[in-house]
């Protein structure tokens, strides 16, 4: 009983091959094989069809009608089949001229234009649409394959989601302030003196928002929160602007000038391990190859850079 088993893909490529140069020599070598190899695939196809395709004059081989009948539907096989792959992969974001990264708001003033900058150079083509959001956002968005990498606050392994996750650098937590307050003149701040003082923080989603928390938890006090914030820009003028203060980290004093950062007393400080998450699955898709090694690069070579004017060290 004829069916479709032996009639593979690879036999109608090279019955496509062999109908478009009409010659057994051309054929292999334009397929890279053996003259005997391509002719022992013509006859298998012939075998798996139940039915002649060539005759045979001389050392040729000529095509018949039954022949030009199967040239046409195989063609149409092998290029739907090609258009189906190359839509699967882009679906699944590989081969595709579109990446979709994630990353915190923290990270556009400075990490994340050289990073984006770098894999335009290596990858001039490529389109990149950018989502800012929190941490927890973001971790949702890449689990739910809304986004194909991501670029946050790594604190323990991703749950739920294989992930390669590749170390950038690590960023420390500390007192933000207006520029010239009553805080000035110190080299680090307790926070168990700062009871009463009007604070302004970011949402709990936001790793920033769960270490205000966290270090305050340590130092025994309930923070007096005149304010909650979706995003970290805000949240900086705020503090700029005397509404209250807040803690945030070294990076963000790339904002402006008139934010000052003094270093927590040790038993409060914590830091921030900025990462690059993306799928293990996709750890081989050349576009989020050329994203993992800026990232790296980034890693090796530009730390946060923040101005000594305005920062306590």
């Amino acid at each position: 009983m004829w069916t479709y088993d032996e009639v593979t893909l690879k036999k109608l490529s090279v019955f496509l091959t062999f109908m478009r140069l009409g010659n057994m020599s051309r054929t292999a070598e334009a397929l890279g094989q053996s003259p005997v190899s391509v002719h022992r695939a013509l006859h298998s196809l012939e075998q798996a069809l139940a039915c002649p395709l060539f005759q045979r004059s001389g050392r040729r081989l000529v095509p018949l009608e039954s022949a030009q009948a199967l040239l046409l539907s195989a063609e149409r096989a092998l290029l739907e089949l090609e258009d189906g792959v190359r839509q699967t992969r882009e679906a699944a974001g590989f081969g595709s001229a579109r990446l979709r990264v994630g990353a915190l708001y923290s990270l556009t003033a400075g990490a994340l234009p050289r990073i984006l900058a770098g894999l335009k150079t290596r990858r001039p083509q490529l389109t990149v649409d950018l989502t800012l959001a929190s941490n927890q956002e973001l971790r949702q968005k890449l689990a739910d394959g809304a986004l194909d990498a991501i670029v946050i606050v790594e604190r323990e392994p991703s749950t739920g989601l294989a992930c390669l996750s590749i170390p950038m650098f690590e960023d420390e937590i500390c007192f933000a302030a207006p520029l010239n307050s009553p805080w000035s003149q110190f080299q680090s701040i307790d926070l168990a003196t700062l009871r009463g003082l009007p604070f302004v923080t970011l949402h709990d989603t936001f790793a920033t928002g769960q270490d205000f928390a966290q270090a305050f938890a340590i130092a025994g006090i309930q923070p007096n929160v005149v304010m909650r914030v979706a995003d970290i820009f805000s949240l900086s003028n705020l503090v700029c602007g005397g509404i209250g203060y807040s803690l945030l980290p070294r990076r963000v004093a790339l904002f402006g000038p008139q934010l000052q950062l003094i270093p927590l007393t040790a038993q409060y400080r914590r830091t921030q391990r900025i990462h690059l998450l993306m799928a293990s699955k996709r750890e081989r898709d050349p576009n989020l190859l050329a994203l993992a090694a800026e990232c790296r690069l980034y890693g090796r070579h530009h730390s946060p850079q923040i101005s000594h004017s305005n920062t306590r060290v």
